[in-house]
């Protein structure tokens, strides 16, 4: 699927929104951990520690360092893409308008703060004609 006319407004790129998307999701998926003096095999485990939480959690710094390397222009643009997706606004361009005004806001670390953060940028790409499954498809 090919971008609308919207995707001019973009200043964020698709590969770096799919990344985050990506970082996002890995980062919902954690639980907190239910045994913290783990000190088994983890095959013996199953492996879940995995998936749970850690005070240095690679996923947390990869996902709050792909935020924080944006520009406020990509920040503003996510944080609209979120709410699109959330159904907060009905276009890209009002949700935009919108996140200018918390351009003095510390957007990553709401963003971080925002529960299904992926699947809403997600949607909100979709609206404005990007595919997470033709970004990947392209990418293999």
């Amino acid at each position: 699927m090919e971008p609308n006319d919207n995707s001019d407004e973009l200043t964020l790129s698709p590969e770096t929104a799919f990344f985050i998307i990506v970082k996002a999701r890995e980062f919902d998926e954690q639980v907190a951990p239910t045994d913290p003096d783990s000190g088994s095999n983890p095959a013996d485990d199953r492996e879940v520690d995995v998936l749970e939480e850690d005070a240095e959690d690679p996923v947390e710094q990869e996902l709050e360092a792909a935020l924080s390397s944006l520009n406020i222009d990509e920040q503003l643009d996510l944080l609209a893409l979120t709410w699109l997706g959330r159904s907060d606004f009905p276009s890209f361009a009002q949700a935009r308008k919108a996140a200018e005004d918390v351009r003095d806001k510390h957007i990553p670390s709401y963003l971080m703060g925002t529960p299904k953060l992926g699947d809403y940028v997600e949607e909100g790409l979709a609206q404005l004609g990007y595919s997470l499954e033709d970004f990947e498809k392209n990418r293999l």
